[in-house]
């Protein structure tokens, strides 16, 4: 995911910078990035027309996602990249049993924290060209969210 695209080139350089990847770039399946403490993931596991995912395609990819974290015990943050990764991860916390999910749910915004029983959740704009190239989403920026989901997962330990 996001291997050999924009968004990829600037989400992984963040990575790199912040310590979680072990290079700054990913072109191909077997480049040698290796990513650390750090799993990526999709809400929607196709490729929807338009490149513009519906809340029920969504929905149907939930219990992947379900499966998907129940293989990883110490995850303890969450940066969702988007109001749709967001929305997907309360989501997420309602079929994972999380009662700490308030209602009203906490809305999406660039650096909104969500703490949780099992994991908080962090906000940040999507790396896409369009957010990238219009200054909505800086390297300050992401380089920040980055940082403080480090911080909150060595606290969480």
């Amino acid at each position: 995911m996001f291997t050999g695209d924009r968004s990829g080139d600037f989400l992984f350089a963040a990575l790199a910078r912040c310590g979680l990847a072990n290079q700054a770039r990913s072109c191909s399946r077997d480049d040698g990035l290796e990513l650390r403490d750090t799993w990526i993931t999709a809400a929607v596991r196709c490729a929807p027309p338009a490149n513009r995912p519906t809340p029920r395609e969504r929905d149907a990819c939930l219990p992947w996602s379900v499966r998907e974290l129940g293989l990883l015990p110490r995850l303890r943050v969450l940066v969702c990249l988007g109001a749709f990764a967001w929305q997907a991860a309360l989501r997420l916390r309602e079929a994972l049993g999380d009662d700490s999910v308030p209602a009203p749910r906490p809305r999406f915004a660039h650096a909104a924290e969500a703490p949780g029983r099992r994991y908080t959740l962090l906000g940040c704009y999507h790396p896409s060209q369009q957010n990238t190239f219009t200054g909505r989403l800086t390297q300050e920026m992401i380089d920040a969210v980055l940082a403080r989901a480090r911080s909150l997962a060595a606290h969480a330990r």
